[in-house]
């Protein structure tokens, strides 16, 4: 599992603090084959760097780094709406690629799932100004953007079957009490909690009351 980080930078020309309501989330690449996430962090603090331009999180092959709050604006996709209603997040293109891509997926995913939305929230900053970017995710490779996107519902699918997994598994806390009765009475098999009741199921517990008066 990657270690996510909350480091946030202190308000300021890149962190205004200015709230949003996220509708999206939007896929950059750094474009520095040499930088980590924590390089990508820090470089936003440094007194050296004059730009306004900003992300919300980086990601790289060992680590997720949020330097700004999700529901706040960051300045990465060139466009107002873009920054307005997206969470932007740099993917480095440095070390193993492969992982990173990994970790990409694996994080957007998770993202996605926690707000209950599918793959259609994912944007390239492409997608808001035109500029060529993420750069590593061309579509004439694996790490083409219909790749990454396919990827992610992958993972995002993954989820909300272990999400059906468990919830089929366990029962309410509200019927746990009686649900434990019907098992140890044997009128029920103790699979299935939450799944619906056949006529056929209803016509086995119903003759299994009868036959224990």
């Amino acid at each position: 599992m990657m270690n996510y980080k909350i480091n946030h930078i202190p308000i300021g020309k890149i962190r205004p603090g200015t709230k949003i309501t996220p509708e999206f989330i939007t896929i950059h690449s750094t474009a520095n084959e040499k930088s980590t996430a924590l390089n990508e962090r820090n470089w936003l603090t440094n007194p050296s760097n004059d730009r306004i331009a900003s992300w919300h999180i980086v990601v790289d092959e060992k680590e997720a780094i949020e330097a700004i709050p999700l529901n706040e604006i960051a300045y990465h996709a060139g466009d107002k709406k873009g920054n307005n209603t997206s969470i932007g997040i740099e993917i480095c293109e440095s070390g193993d690629r492969a992982k990173t891509i990994q970790n990409a997926v694996e994080l957007v995913a998770k993202m996605l799932y926690e707000r209950g939305w599918g793959v259609d929230k994912l944007k390239r900053h492409y997608d808001w100004s035109g500029k060529i970017c993420p750069r590593i995710m061309s579509n004439n490779n694996w790490e083409g953007w219909r790749g990454f996107v396919i990827s992610a519902e992958r993972e995002l699918n993954k989820l909300k079957a272990g999400e059906k997994s468990n919830v089929n598994h366990e029962p309410s806390s509200w019927a746990k009490k009686e649900w434990e009765w019907a098992k140890d009475k044997g009128l029920l098999d103790g699979n299935r909690p939450k799944d619906s009741i056949t006529r056929e199921e209803l016509a086995i517990v119903l003759h299994r009351l009868k036959e224990g008066k």
